[in-house]
C-alpha cells in the first residue's frame, strides 16, 4: 500500500477515534478541556488551543507562545482559515449551522481536510453541550432574571426622586449666594456625590434594561456615534490626546444606540481614568466580516491575564488599579450585557509593551434587530 495512502487510512481512523470519544463526554462538565487533550493526544500536535465563543473561555494543552489569547479569538472574529508551513500554526474557525461559534489553533502537521473534520467535531461537541447546559438551567434563570431585573428597576427608579430633589436643592443653595468657603465647598461636595448617584442609578436601569431585553434598534452611523462618545466622556479625557482611527467615514451598523453609546463610553472613560497622564488614547472601529469590531487603546497599569474575564464581572475590581481611581465595577459589565444583547462580545488584552486595549465585536445586522 502507498504510504500517502496507508496516511490518509491511519488520519481517517484518528478521526473516528475523536468521533468516539467526543460522542461519549460527560455533558454535565464542559467539553472544552477534555477535547483539546483528546486532540492534542489522537493526533500529536506538539499544541491545541480552543476557544468556545459562547462561554468565552479558551481551554489549551502544550506549550504556547506569549499572546495565543489574542491570536485565537482573532480566529474567531476575523473567521481565519489558514494553514501556515512556517510556523506550523493551523487556524480554523468552529461553525454550527454555518455560524462561527469559537476558534481552534493548532500546531503541527496535518492534512488540510482533517483539520477541517476536527474543527466541525469539536464544533458540534460543543453545541450538543451547550444545549443541554440551557435545557437544564433556562428556567430557574429565567426566574432568578427576572426578580432580579425587577428589583433592580424598582431600586433605581426609587432612587431618582430623592436624588433629583438633593440636585434641585444643592444647585438652589449655590446660586442663593453669601456662603462661606466652607459652606461653599459643602455644597459643592453634595452636588458632586449626587451626580454620582445618578450616573449609577442611570447604569443601573440600563443593567435591568439589558437582562429585560427591551432594545431599540435602529441604524446607528459610527462616526458621529464615537463624538458624542467622546463628548460625554471628556471629564475622563481632560489630559489625554484622543485618537480616533475609523476604518471608513460611512461604516454603520444596526444597534440600540443608546446601549451602543453607552458600552463605547465605558470603555473610553475607563481608558481615560486609568491610562498614564498625557498619554494617547485611541478609538478604532474597523469592518470585520459580518461585524463591526471597536477597540479603545491607552497606555496605563497592567490587567493581570488572570483577570481578563472577571474584569467583565459586575462589582468586580482590579486590585492592580482599584487604588487609582474611584469606581462601582459596573461599567464594564454593562459594556458585556451591551455586547451580548446585540449578539456580539468583549474581551480584553493587556501587557506591558503593547498598553491595554478593550474590544467589543458587534455583528452588523444582529439576528432579530431588524431596522
Amino acid at each position: 500500500m502507498p504510504d500517502a495512502m496507508r496516511t490518509r487510512e491511519t488520519e481517517a481512523e484518528r478521526v473516528c477515534e475523536l468521533l468516539q470519544h467526543a460522542a461519549a463526554l460527560d455533558l454535565h462538565r464542559k467539553p472544552g478541556p477534555q477535547l483539546a487533550q483528546m486532540v492534542h493526544a489522537i493526533f500529536g500536535f506538539e499544541a491545541v488551543a480552543i476557544f468556545d465563543a459562547d462561554r468565552n473561555e479558551i481551554y489549551q494543552t502544550g506549550e504556547w507562545f506569549e499572546g495565543l489569547e489574542e491570536a485565537i479569538r482573532n480566529v474567531f472574529v476575523f473567521e481565519t482559515v489558514r494553514d501556515d508551513a512556517e510556523t506550523g500554526l493551523i487556524r480554523r474557525v468552529l461553525r454550527v449551522r454555518n455560524l462561527p461559534v469559537g476558534g481552534l489553533l493548532m500546531r503541527g502537521e496535518s492534512d488540510p481536510a482533517i483539520s477541517s473534520h476536527i474543527a466541525a467535531l469539536i464544533a458540534i461537541t460543543f453545541d450538543r453541550y451547550h444545549t443541554f447546559a440551557n435545557e437544564l438551567r433556562i428556567e430557574s434563570a429565567r426566574k432568578a432574571e427576572q426578580l432580579r431585573t425587577t428589583v433592580l428597576d424598582s431600586l433605581a427608579h426609587a432612587y431618582k426622586s430623592p436624588l433629583t430633589a438633593i440636585q434641585a436643592a444643592a444647585s438652589g443653595l449655590a446660586e442663593m449666594g453669601h456662603l462661606s468657603e466652607a459652606q461653599s465647598s459643602m455644597v459643592s461636595l453634595i452636588a458632586e456625590q449626587a451626580d454620582c448617584l445618578s450616573q449609577l442609578t442611570t447604569r443601573l436601569l440600563r443593567t435591568a434594561r439589558l437582562e429585560s431585553h427591551s432594545l431599540h434598534p435602529e441604524k446607528v452611523n459610527i462616526a458621529p456615534l464615537v463624538d458624542d462618545v467622546i463628548a460625554q466622556a471628556r471629564g475622563y479625557l481632560t489630559d489625554m490626546t484622543v485618537r480616533v482611527d475609523l476604518a471608513r467615514e460611512d461604516l454603520f451598523l444596526t444597534a440600540d444606540r443608546s446601549l451602543l453609546q453607552a458600552l463605547l463610553t465605558h470603555f473610553v472613560e475607563n481608558a481615560g481614568k486609568y491610562a498614564a497622564a498625557g498619554s494617547l488614547v485611541t478609538i478604532s472601529a474597523a469592518e470585520r466580516s459580518s461585524c463591526i469590531v471597536f477597540s479603545v487603546h491607552n497606555h496605563g497599569p497592567v490587567i493581570p491575564a488572570g483577570e481578563h474575564e472577571q474584569i467583565f464581572d459586575r462589582y468586580f475590581r482590579s486590585a492592580a488599579v482599584d487604588h487609582l481611581a474611584p469606581g462601582t465595577g459596573i461599567g464594564l459589565s454593562v459594556a458585556k450585557q451591551a455586547a451580548l444583547a446585540h449578539g456580539g462580545h468583549v474581551w480584553v488584552t493587556s501587557n506591558e509593551q503593547e498598553g491595554t486595549t478593550f474590544f467589543a465585536a458587534l455583528p452588523m445586522q444582529p439576528e432579530g434587530l431588524p431596522i
